[in-house]
């Protein structure tokens, strides 16, 4: 199965990693660079695993902390109600990864969520 965000649910590049736009519930939640990453490599079609490497190559985490720690985002955006898994090949582009070598720091899964003011 494929990780993809629910048709909703759209992505805005950041200067400081990924916002989620879920347009059904007028709410948004930022992500930072490294959980970013993550969701970039997971909405290519890559799994939990390749996220979780992937994670391993662009900052300093071991791979049993990254491995926690994608769990926890594929987790909470589930649990966010953002997500579904898809039998299907996913549509979204693939992205441009910068290199670079930092400290991991653990991202604040899903925090900054913010109720949206409704149009009328």
């Amino acid at each position: 199965m494929t990780f993809k965000l629910r048709e909703s649910v759209f992505t805005a590049e950041t200067d400081y990693g990924i916002a989620l736009l879920d347009e059904d519930h007028d709410q948004y939640w930022t992500l930072n660079p490294s959980a970013a990453l993550a969701l970039r490599k997971l909405l290519d079609g890559g799994t939990e695993a390749d996220a979780a490497r992937t994670l391993t190559e662009e900052y300093s985490v071991d791979l049993d902390t990254a491995h926690r720690d994608v769990r926890e985002l594929v987790g909470g955006l589930h649990a966010a109600g953002l997500a579904e898994e898809s039998p299907a090949e996913p549509s979204a582009p693939s992205v441009r990864q910068v290199r670079r070598r930092q400290a991991h720091d653990r991202w604040p899964h899903l925090r900054g969520r913010h109720q949206g003011k409704k149009s009328r």
